[in-house]
C-alpha cells in the first residue's frame, strides 16, 4: 500500500493531486407552509442565542434537493455536508489540490490501483448528534449506485465494484479497473446511514431535511428563504459567521437591485449585469474562473445538424472569441471541447486557432458546398429538399444561455443556416431531446478530466443521464480512447489517450463547444476577511464565489 499522492510507483497516483475540486452550490427546497418575515441583511443582530454574525444572500438557483445521493455536495464544497476529501487552493488559477476532510489521512492505494483504503477521523458528529462511522460512508456510496435511487450521478461511480467496512473507522473501496477519476469520487458528501432509505433519491427526506457533518446545519426552510446556522459541535468549532440566510430570487435584475439597496449582502449575477454595477455604492465585482462549459449539443438524427459536414462547418464558423467578448463581457475563455487548457491532458483544437476576419466563414461555406448544401431562394442552404435549419433550445430562466443562443444564431445566419432559438423549462426541453439542439452547460465534477469529458463525449449507455450527450453523439474512436484512459494506470499513457480522444472528436464533432465561463458575483463589504475563491464547477451560486468557504471567514477586528 502507498499514499495516494505519493510519487512512488508512478502509475495512477502520480497525477491525482492535480485533478480535484469543488462542489455543488446550495439550492433551496420549497416548503408547503407560509414563510415568516425574511431575515434582514446586516452585520450583527441580537438573537435569542446571543450575538449573531449574519450574511444574507440572494440566490437564483432552483429550489430543492439537498440530498447528496442526487449530487448535492458531490464535489466537496457544501456548508451542510463533507466528503472524505475536500478541495484546497490559493486561488482560482489552477486545479485545486486534495486534502483530507472526513478522512483522517490521505487514502492508501494498492500498487495495482484497485483498492483504496481510508481511515476516518474519530469523534465526528452529524447534525442529529449521531457519530460518523464507516457504515455511513458505505451506505452513501451504495445508495448512489443503487438503481432504485435513480441517481443522476450514478455513472460517475461505475468503477466502484464494492465498498467494505473492516472496522467502524475504516472504509475500503474495490475498483473494477484503475480509475483516474477516483479522487473526485471521494469528495461525495456523506449522510447518516439511517437517513438513506431505499427508493428514488428525488423523494428522500434529505432533500428538505439534510443531515450532514458540515460547519452549518439547516435551521429553517420556507418558500422564501433557507436559514443555516453554525453547527456548534463541528470538529473545527463553530464558524464566526453564525448565520447564513439564502433568499430564493430567480430574477437576476431583482437580485442586483437587492444588493444595491442593501437588502442582501451579495448575489451571483450574469457578467454584463454585474459589470454595470461594479464600483457603485461601494459594490465589489468578484469574477471566478471555472471549468463550466457551454455547448450547442447537436441532434445526430437531424437531417442538417446530424450531417458530419454540417457539424464540422458549424464548429469552423462560430466566432468563439466574439461570444466571450460580447455576451460574457470578457468573463470566459473559448473552448472547442470539454477539456480546456486548465488540464494537462489538453490538446489544442483547430477550431480555436486564431483566424483572420472572414476566413472562418469562407472555410465553413466551402465545407458545406462540398457536401451538397446550396443557397435556396431565401438564402437558407438546401440539399435534397432539406433546409439548413434547426431549433436551439435553452432554459428560459437563464439569461446568459439565452444571449449565447441568440448570438450563435446570428452568426450562423450569415452563412445560410437558420437557427430558431426557443426557451422552455427543462421538462419541456427533455421531451424534445433528439429533435432540437440544446444549449447545455457542463462540468459538474470537473476536477478530474475523466468526469469532465466522459459524459459529454462518450456514446450513451444505460447509465447515461438524459441531458448527458442528449444529441446521441457517438464515435468509436472517441469511445475507445476514453475507455482506455479511464482504465490505464500509467499517467503518460493516460494523457495520450485523452489527447487522442480530443483529436478524434475534432475530426467529427458532435457539439459546438463555445466557452468556459467565469462566474461573476456582486457583494457588499460586510467587514470580514475571506479566502480567495477557487476554480469552480458548473454548478455555482451563493455558496460559491466569495462565500465558498464561509466557515473560515473572520470578522475584521
Amino acid at each position: 500500500m502507498r499514499p495516494f499522492s505519493s510519487p512512488a510507483g508512478a502509475g495512477l497516483a502520480a497525477s491525482l493531486t492535480v485533478s480535484l475540486a469543488a462542489a455543488l452550490a446550495l439550492t433551496l427546497a420549497l416548503a408547503g407552509c407560509s414563510a415568516p418575515a425574511p431575515s434582514p441583511a446586516g452585520d450583527r443582530a441580537e438573537g435569542g442565542r446571543g450575538e449573531v454574525d449574519q450574511i444574507v444572500l440572494a440566490d437564483g438557483g432552483d429550489p430543492g434537493e439537498f440530498n447528496p445521493v442526487s449530487g448535492y455536495g458531490s464535489t466537496g464544497v457544501s456548508p451542510l455536508y463533507e466528503g472524505l476529501l475536500r478541495p484546497a487552493a490559493e486561488d482560482d488559477s489552477t486545479l485545486p489540490r486534495l486534502e483530507p476532510a472526513l478522512a483522517a489521512a490521505e487514502p492508501e492505494v494498492s500498487d495495482d490501483g484497485l483498492t483504496w483504503t481510508i481511515r476516518l477521523r474519530e469523534g465526528v458528529r452529524f447534525h442529529d448528534g449521531s457519530q460518523l462511522d464507516s457504515g455511513d460512508v458505505a451506505a452513501t456510496y451504495r445508495a448512489v449506485v443503487d438503481p432504485r435511487s435513480a441517481s443522476p450521478i450514478a455513472s460517475d461511480y461505475s468503477t466502484i465494484e464494492q465498498v467494505d467496512t473492516p472496522d467502524p473507522l475504516t472504509v475500503r473501496f474495490h475498483l473494477g479497473a484503475p480509475d483516474p477519476g477516483m479522487p473526485a469520487r471521494l469528495l461525495l458528501g456523506i449522510a447518516p446511514s439511517e437517513a438513506l432509505t431505499p427508493g428514488p433519491a428525488s423523494a428522500s427526506v434529505l432533500n428538505s431535511e439534510p443531515v450532514g457533518t458540515g460547519p452549518y446545519r439547516l435551521d429553517r426552510l420556507t418558500a422564501a428563504e433557507a436559514v443555516l446556522e453554525a453547527f456548534p459541535e463541528h470538529r473545527d468549532g463553530p464558524p464566526e459567521v453564525t448565520r447564513l440566510v439564502i433568499r430564493a430570487v430567480p430574477d437576476a435584475d431583482a437580485r442586483a437591485q437587492m444588493v444595491r439597496a442593501g437588502e442582501v449582502d451579495g448575489a451571483s449575477l450574469p457578467p454584463r449585469l454585474a459589470e454595470g454595477l461594479a464600483g457603485r455604492d461601494g459594490l465589489e465585482l468578484v469574477s471566478v474562473a471555472s471549468a463550466d462549459w457551454r455547448t450547442v449539443a447537436l441532434p445526430m438524427s437531424h437531417p442538417f445538424a446530424g450531417d458530419p459536414a454540417a457539424r464540422r462547418a458549424l464548429n469552423v464558423a462560430v466566432d468563439r472569441d466574439g461570444l466571450v467578448d460580447r455576451v460574457l463581457s470578457g468573463h470566459g475563455r473559448p473552448v472547442a471541447s470539454p477539456i480546456s487548457a486548465a488540464y494537462p491532458e489538453y490538446e489544442p483544437s483547430p477550431f480555436t486557432e486564431p483566424r483572420a476576419a472572414g476566413e472562418r466563414s469562407v472555410e465553413a461555406t466551402e465545407i458545406l458546398r462540398g457536401a451538397g448544401w446550396r443557397p435556396g431562394d431565401d438564402g437558407v442552404l438546401v440539399r435534397d429538399g432539406e433546409r439548413a435549419e434547426f431549433t436551439l433550445a435553452y432554459p428560459a430562466t437563464d439569461p446568459v444561455r439565452r444571449e449565447l443562443a441568440s448570438a450563435f444564431a446570428d452568426q450562423m445566419r450569415e452563412m445560410g443556416v437558420a437557427v430558431t432559438v426557443w426557451g422552455g423549462s427543462w421538462d419541456q426541453i427533455e421531451r424534445r431531446i433528439g429533435e432540437v439542439a440544446i444549449l447545455l452547460g457542463g462540468g459538474d465534477n470537473p476536477y478530474t478530466v475523466d468526469t469532465q469529458a466522459y459524459r459529454a463525449l462518450h456514446s450513451r449507455t444505460a447509465a447515461t443521464g438524459p441531458l448527458d450527450n442528449p444529441g446521441d453523439f457517438g464515435d468509436p474512436r472517441v469511445d475507445a480512447a476514453l475507455d482506455a484512459a479511464r482504465t490505464t494506470a500509467d499517467p503518460v499513457e493516460r494523457t495520450e489517450f485523452y489527447r487522442e480522444a480530443q483529436r478524434a472528436y475534432a475530426r467529427a464533432p458532435g457539439h459546438v463547444f463555445l466557452a468556459t465561463l467565469d462566474h461573476t458575483y456582486l457583494l457588499r463589504d460586510t467587514g470580514h476577511t475571506r479566502p480567495a475563491p477557487i476554480l469552480e464547477p458548473h454548478t455555482h451560486g451563493v455558496t460559491w464565489g466569495p462565500w465558498w468557504s464561509l466557515a473560515s471567514w473572520t470578522r475584521d477586528r
